[in-house]
Parts: structure tokens; C-alpha cells; sequence
């Protein structure tokens, strides 16, 4: 538990995480420079999600990212119709559709995660190779958290479960 000495360092943590994500929403951490690298939170997860799960139905994959059908299929309706992610019959049952990344969105995704992985190079030039692991870890521990207590309240939680 909290202890009154961690007031001010648990007030650092929080004030330095609402800078973080109002600077990563402000940028949408496209890039480099590259506003046509950038890309909507929503739908990298979306098409990040398909790309390493490979194709779903609108249920599966809402189940996987931790958030309700309805909003996948309304996050996912703009990425069909620019042609990023394909609806298809399930091989199955033809009654129910699948979706899948399209190679355009394949292409895409690729794109974007490069000019991402070059903000991150660059971000973080100056530091150790073991700081970056740790960082690494630890957000990657903080967003967990932050899943685990987002689901025990029954809120839909932060698509946090697969790397991006």
C-alpha cells in the first residue's frame, strides 16, 4: 500500500503518465516527421491484433482485445472500407464472417510500426540497452495492471496484451 513517504513520487508517476499519453495522442507516435505514417490508436491495435492472431470473428476478436463487439465493429468498419481489412465467410460456416488484414493492410501495419520502431530508436538513443529492457518491462508490467484492475471493475480495459 501507499505509504505517506511515496505521496510525492507516486504524484511524479501520475502527473509524468498524463504527459505520456497526451504527447502519444498528440503525436499518435507516427513517426518521425511522418504524418502519413501516423495512424488512428484504435485501428493499429485492430489490425496489430489480426496481424499476430491471425482472422476472427467480430466476437473473438473483441474478447481478445478486452472491449465489446459493438466497438469492434464500429472501429473496424473504416478500416474495410479503405480496404486495410477484408470481411469474409468463415470456411465453416458460411454464415458467419471473419475478419482478416488485407495485404494493404499488411503493408500498412508495416509501415507504420517501422516509422515507429525509427521514434523509438531515436527516442531512446542515448540509453543503455539494459534501460531500454527495463522500460520496456515495466510499462509492459503497468499496462498489465492497469488490464487486470480494468477488468475486476468491469471496464472495458486497454487493448495492452500484445505488444506494439
Amino acid at each position: 500500500m501507499t505509504t505517506v513517504g511515496d505521496t510525492g513520487l507516486l504524484d511524479t508517476l501520475q502527473h509524468e503518465v498524463a504527459v505520456f499519453a497526451r504527447r502519444a495522442e498528440q503525436t499518435r507516435l507516427g513517426g518521425v516527421g511522418q504524418v502519413r505514417n501516423s495512424m488512428d490508436r484504435a485501428a493499429y491495435l485492430l489490425l496489430n491484433r489480426l496481424d499476430k492472431e491471425g482472422p476472427m470473428g467480430v466476437k473473438a476478436l473483441a474478447a481478445s482485445m478486452g472491449i465489446d463487439s459493438s466497438t469492434v465493429t464500429r472501429q473496424v468498419a473504416p478500416l474495410v472500407d479503405t480496404g486495410l481489412v477484408k470481411r469474409t465467410s468463415h470456411p465453416e460456416d458460411g454464415r458467419a464472417v471473419v475478419l482478416q488484414l488485407s495485404p494493404r493492410g499488411q503493408a500498412r501495419l508495416e509501415e507504420v510500426r517501422s516509422s515507429r520502431r525509427q521514434l523509438m530508436a531515436e527516442l531512446t538513443e542515448d540509453w543503455q540497452p539494459e534501460e531500454r529492457e527495463a522500460f520496456c518491462s515495466l510499462l509492459t508490467r503497468f499496462n498489465s495492471a492497469l488490464s487486470a484492475r480494468m477488468a475486476v471493475s468491469g471496464l472495458p480495459g486497454p487493448e495492452a496484451q500484445s505488444p506494439s
